[in-house]
């Protein structure tokens, strides 16, 4: 349970900075250290849940928790022995931050990262607002935020080894074609001092191709072999 905790409180951070929240660092560094704590737990196979059963919530707050994150891995705690452990408040942040999530997930798959993304966005490089309707648009198509990253992946794998440009939009253009979208294969082929190789399987034996288009066998090391990609 350790593990689950800190898992969504290491989410809960991502979500709060991608949703900007006005007292970020504040509660950032609150989740920081619930996350130390816990980790130290971990490493020192202890269990929460342990500790809350036998001391309850002011045991989870004497490690150093504040009150606010030990009532909520206290929640989590409650609502596991129901079967469906869970926290409201991180379940209300990805519902809030959702098209938020999937505008950055986009833009990460084009490698913009979410403060290069804030910086563009503040210098008006990027009208983010462009990309709200689309991004609500896209997770309504897919169900749910996962769905809509799994499809935005698919297409940018696809896109960026063909070298092609490609928008929210896209994905749409794409939706019934996802199971068969598959990336360009990387093809690497053999040269010796930039002349390209060819290997006889009838003679087990590497040739290289002159540029008068003489086949000429290789006689040196297989390492000295260079492998070039072929667009």
């Amino acid at each position: 349970m350790n593990k689950e905790i800190i898992n969504i409180f290491t989410e809960t951070i991502r979500l709060l900075e991608i949703k900007g929240d006005k007292a970020l660092n504040f509660k950032i560094n609150a989740y920081k250290k619930a996350i130390y704590i816990l980790n130290n737990l971990e490493r020192d196979n202890e269990k929460i849940q342990d500790i809350y059963n036998e001391s309850g919530l002011s045991g989870i707050k004497k490690l150093g928790i504040g009150e606010k994150n030990a009532k909520k891995i206290e929640e989590f705690i409650k609502t596991s022995r129901k079967g469906n452990a869970k926290i409201k408040d991180f379940d209300k942040l990805q519902e809030e931050t959702a098209i938020k999530q999937i505008i950055t997930f986009f833009f990460e798959s084009k490698g913009l990262g979410l403060q290069e993304l804030k910086e563009n966005a503040k210098k008006r490089k990027i009208i983010y607002s462009r990309f709200t309707k689309p991004a609500k648009q896209l997770l309504e198509l897919a169900g749910n935020i996962e769905n809509a990253k799994k499809a935005i992946k698919t297409v940018a794998e696809w896109a960026n080894s063909r070298k092609l440009d490609y928008a929210i939009e896209t994905v749409f253009k794409k939706w019934l074609e996802l199971d068969r979208l598959q990336p360009k294969e990387i093809i690497k082929k053999p040269f010796y001092n930039g002349n390209p190789m060819v290997y006889s399987e009838m003679k087990k034996k590497w040739f290289v191709i002159s540029k008068s288009g003489e086949w000429l066998e290789y006689a040196d090391k297989k390492d000295k072999i260079e492998w070039k990609i072929i667009e």
